[in-house]
């Protein structure tokens, strides 16, 4: 009999067509966590010559459209419906902006083709940081090649917005290449934002590619031991230290540093003279680096509202359970089993362990030699979840101890790197019970039902139910005694509980 393959998931595109690059990402399913499955950019620079011409690079204008044309053909030969195009600051601030849009138009017939104005990209810029950061409480900065789009967020909410001609193309132009220039009419123009004030105490959450090329920098510097800038964070006088060094640098240095991108090098300097009048303004006492922007606003904004008030993280873990594990009736059996070792959980801890409860059992498919660092490098990897650096490592450490793996393991080096010891071992704790917990059930809630963990006192009780096909087998002993351990109780087991008297 042929293979029948399973149907497609939905897939949408989205071309973000900016005063620097142009680029096309296309989104596969319905989720709270957009899932990019091909993305592809080139740097055109439409926005070169804008201040002095007020007209679009011709050279670009050119090469835009040989660009959109294969963007249309992927997102057609992808099944990619809707296709739409979201142009930004170059195009609606240029003379033959309408001109540009009308070619696209004849060549793209059909194709929605959005100019963007600066107050709806900001909003489009918003939501998609907030799809990332769901709680972000401060200002969004996001910079592109001809503007700035600066955002009040207060606790996941998005506010007032502006728009400034603070692009690093625009600034370079504005201030004839001249970095110390730069400063004064950065400080100049942000000085017309009434509401930064509003903003004190709140981090200030960058987006675009210019501060996420500095924030490679950093994390080359510092020899960041995960190569993910989405959620980076650093605070404010480590993000003075670094604009003040790469506002100050040479062409010659900046090409040396190692993370810097070569096709950012002629931005760098301008971007990091913004950051720095902006951690002046703002106050802010961090910076936290979003992948998050304009392009996963515009998805979140394709979702319906069940989807968008999912639980971001929650989302994840089942999305990862539902392709990857073996039984999903067992996590919320696994949540209610683990529950006595953590009865002083916050809501945070208790969150992240429902969710790890979920992700527990994603390595059942792979290969016995390696499931444990599979299984860590999948959740520490990630792609799209709201989550910080170290809550990525406690996720990531505790599926590997439940898979066993040995605690010293080279491996686990990074997550280990990214926690105190105290958090580290709240991971072990809980990897180390699940590990029992499906040792004792073979991966099923029927199982599980069998047993019960207590706490008596310094005593750490597994309960059996008797005939429940359990028992206190040499490896259930083991890892009953190495959690014991790990939570600083005594092992013990009990027989013949009855499950309804609970």
């Amino acid at each position: 009999m042929p293979f029948t393959a399973p149907p497609p998931l939905p897939r949408c595109g989205v071309v973000d067509l900016g005063s620097n690059s142009v680029r096309l990402v296309v989104y596969e399913g319905h989720t709270r966590n957009p899932m990019p499955i091909f993305n592809e950019k080139a740097v055109l620079r439409l926005g070169r010559g804008l201040q002095v011409t007020g007209r679009l690079n011709q050279e670009g204008v050119d090469q835009a459209l040989t660009v959109l044309h294969r963007y249309q053909a992927v997102a057609r030969a992808m099944g990619a419906k809707p296709f739409e195009v979201l142009a930004t600051a170059a195009v609606r601030d240029a003379e033959n902006g309408p001109a540009f849009v009308n070619a696209l138009r004849d060549q793209m017939p059909g194709v929605p083709i959005h100019i963007l104005s600066g107050v709806e990209e900001a909003a489009y810029s918003a939501d998609g940081m907030l799809c990332g950061i769901p709680a972000a409480n401060g200002v969004l900065a996001d910079i592109g090649g001809g503007s700035l789009e600066v955002v009040r967020l207060v606790h996941g909410t998005r506010g007032p917005s502006q728009t400034l001609r603070l692009g690093v193309i625009r600034m370079a132009e504005r201030s004839d290449g001249d970095p110390v220039r730069a400063r004064a009419i950065a400080e100049e123009d942000l000085q017309a934002v009434p509401w930064f004030t509003d903003a004190a105490g709140g981090d200030l959450y960058l987006v675009g590619g210019a501060w996420r090329a500095l924030a490679r920098i950093h994390m080359a510097q510092t020899e960041y031991p995960l190569n993910m800038v989405h959620y980076y964070t650093i605070d404010r006088e480590a993000a003075r230290d670094l604009t003040g060094l790469i506002s100050t640098a040479t062409r010659k240095v900046l090409e040396r540093m190692p993370g810097a991108p070569r096709r950012r090098i002629d931005d760098l300097p301008f971007a990091a003279v913004v950051l720095r009048r902006l951690l002046r303004v703002t106050a802010a006492p961090r910076v936290i680096f979003s992948a998050s922007g304009l392009r996963e606003g515009w998805f979140m904004r394709r979702m319906p509202n069940t989807i968008r008030e999912q639980d971001p993280l929650l989302s994840a873990a089942w999305e990862l359970a539902a392709r990857h594990g073996r039984d999903p009736s067992l996590p919320p059996a696994l949540v209610e089993w683990t529950q006595p070792l953590f009865s002083l959980e916050t809501a945070t801890s208790r969150r992240q362990r429902e969710a790890l409860c979920w992700m527990s059992d994603i390595g059942s498919h792979d290969h016995p030699e390696f499931r444990a660092e599979q299984a860590f490098l999948r959740v520490l990897r990630q792609p799209g979840v709201a989550l910080d650096h170290p809550s990525r490592a406690f996720l990531a450490l505790a599926v590997a101890l439940r898979y066993e793996a040995a605690s010293d393991a080279p491996f686990l080096r990074p997550s280990r790197l990214l926690m105190d010891a105290d958090t580290a071992s709240q991971a072990e704790a809980l990897g180390i019970a699940l590990r029992l917990a499906y040792t004792l059930s073979a991966g099923t809630k029927d199982l599980l039902a069998g047993t019960r963990l207590r706490i008596e006192g310094s005593r750490l009780v597994l309960r059996f139910q008797e005939n429940s096909g359990v028992f206190a087998g040499e490896s259930v002993i083991r890892r009953l005694e190495r959690l014991a351990q790990a939570v600083g109780l005594q092992a013990a087991t009990e027989r013949n509980f009855v499950p309804t008297a609970e």
